[in-house]
């Protein structure tokens, strides 16, 4: 079985919330790693931890993300990381399936599911063995104790779902030749 990573250049945790029940706000993470075992044909046997930089929230607005980063949020000097480590895996149909783990947030951890695509696969000598997903849930964020709950007029100022998308590529690990294994291998190793 061959061993798969995720390309962190291509990788990307994005999440967006409602503005006075209006205007869709939208960010993402930009330190996201990835590891574990991986096997597309069997995503059953697959198991997937994730951390997440909380310190790297952007949202294209500055006072926002340090609003993010504070107390009333994501506390990012007491809890560095968000993470999330997989459970169970099920294929629900060609390219489809569901990825449920455990994912902690502010301390809190609460089992949550996402809805996986298989976006297509890729193999090319210079870029690799790759194959795309996409996976979607929505959390309500008073569940990992973000309780900011301002309202104006009636509406809080931030929902308390936050959608949570994710996309990224897995790229075939490249077996490093082996010593010896060929015939000019075997003769640099009979020279030593």
């Amino acid at each position: 079985m061959a061993k798969w990573t995720f390309d962190p250049m291509h990788t990307q945790v994005e999440f967006s919330a409602k503005h006075l029940g209006m205007m869709t706000v939208r960010g993402h993470f930009a330190e996201v790693t990835a590891t574990g075992d991986l096997y597309p044909d069997q995503p059953e046997r697959s198991k997937v931890d994730v951390s997440i930089n909380t310190a790297s929230i952007r949202t294209h607005n500055e006072q926002r993300d340090n609003d993010l980063r504070s107390s009333y949020f994501l506390e990012i000097e007491k809890y560095p990381t968000i993470t999330f480590k997989s459970t169970k895996i099920e294929t629900k149909g060609k390219d489809r399936g569901t990825l449920t783990g455990d994912l902690t947030i502010k301390g809190v951890t609460k089992p949550v599911t996402l809805n996986v695509v298989k976006y297509g696969e890729f193999n090319d000598p210079s870029m690799g063995h790759r194959i795309a997903y996409a996976a979607e849930t929505k959390i309500n964020r008073q569940d990992f104790n973000m309780k900011f709950d301002a309202m104006l007029d009636g509406k809080f100022v931030v929902s308390h779902d936050i959608q949570i998308n994710i996309e990224g590529e897995l790229l075939e690990a490249q077996e490093p030749a082996k010593v010896g294994s060929s015939p000019k291998g075997r003769e640099d190793q009979a020279a030593r």
